[in-house]
């Protein structure tokens, strides 16, 4: 079996740690990227070519002169805000883009599928928060929308014998072991954890906390953390599931326990040693008050289970953060907004 990889949005910030652990399993990513939040430095584990997944000429070119025997998809657009704002972008990129990137390799005979997804599929959730892979699809926003279109559009794809897992992330936070060189960057940066250090460490002003006042014990929003390396091996578990005869399937990745972001705060607060300027903002619209998953699943079919604690997200990140190689890509990372 050919051991390569095509690795869409391999140059972002999961898709790196994806190709980091193929390579040390033993696979050769190949990387396609279009950089438009992803970065050169970051691809260091095989070639990387820059396009857009939606160029199907392009699609066909690299099956023919790579012949990867599976693609990991994780190129898209993933603010919840922005969706709001520009849905038809969202629906163009992370729906129809992606429908041609999943028809054009299947065309070229690659079968084996594993797909980046999200629990904004699920929307607001019952009283409890927790979600599993049955819960209805409701989502709050066209980010969710655009994503179970393109689960919709891969899964149509199994009666040509193309086999897909899908897996729904919930919060993905952390970074390799210092030393590796990846990690995450974005600006501006729309995720919690590394917006709460980077505030921390004097990068960003004062933290805008939106909203304090959800039905949750301390009135912030409630959410799942998973670290992005046990994310990038639960994607290997899902290859190796489809490579050992695995049927298509669903799979939330999480870890089953609910961290508040004033818990994140804290927690970050205590790993810096200092008090955080938080300013209380309005909510935004799109987010859900508490998001949880059910972790039987991924368990029984991936094999696989998170092992990190949040102590390990936050320190992995701060250390991240707090390292010479990312101080010497701020000036870069503000100079073109969006990366």
């Amino acid at each position: 079996m050919n051991k390569t990889i095509l690795v869409t949005g391999g140059a972002g910030y999961i898709g790196s740690h994806v190709c980091w652990r193929l390579h040390d399993a033993g696979y050769t990513p190949v990387v396609l990227d279009n950089l438009s939040t992803g970065h050169e430095w970051a691809v260091k584990w095989g070639d990387l070519v820059r396009g857009d997944i939606g160029d199907a000429d392009l699609i066909r070119t690299i099956c023919t002169d790579y012949k990867p025997s599976a693609v990991m998809h994780f190129a898209a657009l993933t603010d919840v805000a922005q969706s709001m704002r520009e849905p038809d972008r969202f629906f163009d990129n992370n729906t129809a883009r992606a429908k041609t990137l999943f028809d054009t390799a299947a065309d070229c005979g690659i079968n084996h599928f594993v797909f980046s997804s999200t629990a904004a599929v699920y929307g607001v959730p019952h009283a409890d928060g927790y979600v599993n892979e049955d819960t209805p699809l409701q989502p709050a926003n066209p980010y969710g929308e655009s994503k179970i279109r393109a689960e919709n559009a891969l899964r149509a794809l199994d009666s040509r014998g193309v086999r897909s897992v899908v897996l729904r992330y919930f919060n993905v936070a952390g970074a390799a072991p210092d030393g590796i060189g990846i990690g995450e960057a974005h600006w501006p940066e729309t995720n919690l954890l590394p917006r709460v250090i980077l505030s921390g460490l004097g990068y960003e002003g004062p933290l805008s906390l939106f909203g304090n006042d959800y039905d949750t014990p301390d009135g912030t929003a409630l959410r799942d953390f998973i670290h992005v390396c046990d994310l990038a091996d639960a994607h290997i578990a899902a290859l190796h599931h489809m490579q050992n005869g695995g049927a298509s399937d669903i799979v939330n990745l999480g870890t089953g326990h609910g961290y508040s972001v004033k818990q994140i705060i804290d927690a970050v607060e205590t790993h810096l040693n200092k008090t955080i300027d938080v300013r209380i903002a309005p909510r935004r619209p799109g987010d859900v008050p508490v998001m949880l998953t059910q972790t039987n699943k991924a368990q029984r079919v991936l094999g696989w289970t998170a092992t990190s604690s949040l102590n390990d997200i936050i320190s992995s990140a701060v250390t991240w953060h707090k390292s010479a190689f990312y101080a010497d890509l701020v000036p870069s990372l503000q100079s073109h907004g969006t990366k």
